[in-house]
């Protein structure tokens, strides 16, 4: 059984995605959803879209005009999304 990548969060832990990383595509999903394929750090490459579909609570937070619960729901989807390397 193939192992299933590491979450952002776990390569932010080991130092291979930046909190600024993180943010830039935080921001990417809140300022118009348009791309599948983002670049993160080193090779790390994450879905958005992908991302944003399987996670109900930052499908949801998208929809609504409270942008501090918009953001943070947006990041922990991100957090724990597996990139894939490439």
């Amino acid at each position: 059984m193939a192992k299933e990548p590491p979450t952002v969060s776990e390569l932010r832990e080991a130092a291979e995605i930046s909190d600024d990383e993180i943010n830039a595509a935080v921001d990417v999903v809140l300022a118009d959803l348009a791309t599948e394929a983002y670049p993160l750090a080193k090779g790390w490459t994450l879905d958005l879209v992908d991302t944003l579909r399987t996670n109900t609570r930052a499908a949801e937070a998208r929809t609504t005009d409270k942008a501090a619960w918009k953001r943070n729901m947006v990041r922990t989807a991100i957090l724990l999304a597996h990139p894939v390397k490439g």
